[in-house]
């Protein structure tokens, strides 16, 4: 009897026939790539082939241009890709990467109507990377008003060059966002005139790893970018330990609950959780609202200008570096801080250890790069 049971549950737990499912997709792709008269990916057929021989499910698109492709060659476009996805019903994608592409109107458009699927066919992806892609205006439109709708944890558009109408337009779609907590922005081209608006959006969201590395921050765009998130650090700390739990936490706990009820939870619940499921079920929007930010955990700020050397002069840089420390001592949160390849000082680098020394007594490490005595002297 104990061996017919186990045959039972083999055969219930029978995996998905993946081999036919990714060979029917590379079929589609390149039909749809033929209709477009573009070229089909070569990265994309050879991660399809690569999986379809393991027998395994492809989770990350990688749309990369060769870089050896001759000029009379059919580009390379995002369209078949995103057609395919739609007409096989691909939902066991996780992440779309794009690099180095010039990326349409209509290109944009679609992506974003597929970011913005819900109900039955919910978008499946919770990564997107756009790295080194040219878009206008009128994309980054559209696609930042798609974010609000979306269920990525993770946006990455490093080596995008914006202005301050094109920034903003991304800025616009991250605003009180609750379920993303990665968000990469390096060699963006953002200036002190962004880290306000920057530190407004880690205060308002999940958002909780931030790589702002390579751009021009510099002593006033960092500072603003830290203040509110080290003055509400210091305001917890002082007050009493910070007992809210991170993005993180709240989706593991959604996890465990789930399974254990049905209760139907509204819109964004995913990370609007607390402690008690009793009370999630009475106040379930407005615990939302108070599981808001700042949890940043990792800050990059690598090679932004951060020096005595901008307007503000070294009066700038020691304001600086009162909120830094102020956010090393308070923050429940933090763990990891770049600041490579800027210039802070012997001073700075003093009260940042200081800093360090003074958490460690109640609070875990925080692992800091780019302050040895050879970077910033």
């Amino acid at each position: 009897m104990p061996r017919e049971k186990e045959g039972k549950q083999k055969t219930k737990g029978t995996p998905l026939p993946i081999v036919p499912i990714l060979q029917k997709f590379l079929k589609t792709y390149q039909k749809h790539c033929a209709q477009t008269q573009t070229s089909v990916c070569p990265a994309i057929k050879q991660d399809l082939k690569t999986s379809i021989n393991n027998e395994q499910i492809l989770r990350k698109f990688m749309l990369v241009r060769p870089d050896d492709s001759p000029p009379s060659i059919l580009p390379i476009s995002l369209e078949p890709l995103l057609m395919t996805i739609r007409d096989e019903c691909y939902l066991l994608g996780k992440e779309i990467c794009i690099w180095g592409l010039q990326l349409s109107n209509p290109e944009i458009a679609r992506l974003a109507s597929l970011l913005e699927l819900k109900g039955r066919t919910t978008c499946p992806f919770t990564t997107l990377e756009l790295i080194d892609c040219r878009m206008d205006l009128w994309s980054l439109q559209r696609l930042g008003r798609a974010l609000p709708c979306s269920y990525l944890h993770s946006l990455v558009l490093d080596y995008c060059r914006f202005g301050n109408e094109e920034i903003e337009s991304i800025f616009s779609g991250l605003e009180n966002n609750q379920r993303l907590q990665v968000l990469s922005l390096r060699y963006c081209g953002l200036g002190p005139q962004n880290g306000p608006r920057l530190g407004s959006i880690i205060c308002q969201s999940s958002i909780c790893e931030l790589h702002l590395d390579g751009n021009y921050l510099q002593c006033s765009g960092a500072l603003a970018l830290l203040r509110p998130i080290a003055e509400y650090a210091e305001m917890q700390g002082k007050d009493q330990p910070d007992t809210r739990n991170s993005p993180q936490q709240l989706q593991a706990k959604q996890r465990a609950s789930s399974t254990s009820n049905r209760i139907t939870k509204p819109s964004g619940a995913e990370t609007g959780k607390t402690a008690s499921g009793k009370e999630r079920r009475k106040k379930g929007i407005k615990k939302i609202k108070d599981s808001a930010g700042p949890w940043l955990v990792k800050l990059y700020l690598a090679d932004n200008g951060i020096d005595g050397k901008g307007k503000e002069g070294e009066n700038g840089l020691l304001e600086f570096t009162q909120i830094l420390t102020c956010l090393i001592k308070y923050s429940a949160h933090l763990r990891e801080i770049d600041l490579g390849n800027n210039v802070l000082g012997e001073m700075a680098a003093t009260d940042i250890l200081e800093a360090l020394r003074a958490r460690k007594t109640v609070r875990d490490d925080v692992w800091l790069h780019g302050t040895e005595p050879a970077i910033v002297a």
